[in-house]
């Protein structure tokens, strides 16, 4: 196992943020993280945009990741918020329905660049996440994964992480 270290997204480790989205082609295309963000992302949206957008929300302390780092690299991160920083959800509508309460936390996505992929990254990025949460106050933490049972999927669709895992 790879020895990680964990840190928060913040001015301070956006460089590093910036490399690693940069090295992969903005992720996804150029969403640079944002499409759980009010803002969101989309087909009039262009990737300087978003990276803008995500620089602001991460300079006003409105934007939450775990990055895992091995040595200096930044390895990739999980994305987490409050669900007021992150309302876009998979089936919003759906999952309003009957709802009497919402989380305090939303844990949306991870990332893990291709030279770190299979070595545990986003496993660690899910406790340095779940550790902030902790320390910033607690309470009810949730995700959307992909349940993967029986069905063959592409890693690259499984940027919610897989049920197995947050289980």
């Amino acid at each position: 196992m790879a020895d990680f270290t964990v840190k928060d997204l913040n001015p301070d480790t956006w460089p590093d943020f910036v490399r690693v989205v940069e090295q992969h082609n903005g992720v996804w295309g150029g969403c640079w993280c944002m499409s759980f963000h009010a803002e969101g992302v989309g087909p009039n949206k262009t990737a300087a945009q978003n990276r803008s957008e995500k620089e602001r929300r991460v300079a006003e302390g409105r934007a939450h990741a775990a990055l895992v780092y091995e040595g200096t690299d930044c390895a990739g991160w999980c994305q987490f918020g409050p669900t007021d920083e992150l309302p876009r959800i998979k089936s919003l509508r759906t999952y309003n329905e009957g709802l009497e309460v919402l989380p305090d936390w939303r844990i949306t996505c991870f990332f893990v660049a291709k030279a770190h992929r299979g070595r545990g990254v986003t496993a660690v990025a899910l406790s340095g996440a779940l550790r902030e949460i902790a320390r910033r106050g607690g309470g009810t933490v949730e995700s959307y994964p992909e349940d993967v049972e029986g069905r063959a999927v592409s890693s690259s669709f499984l940027h919610n992480g897989t049920l197995p895992m947050l289980e």
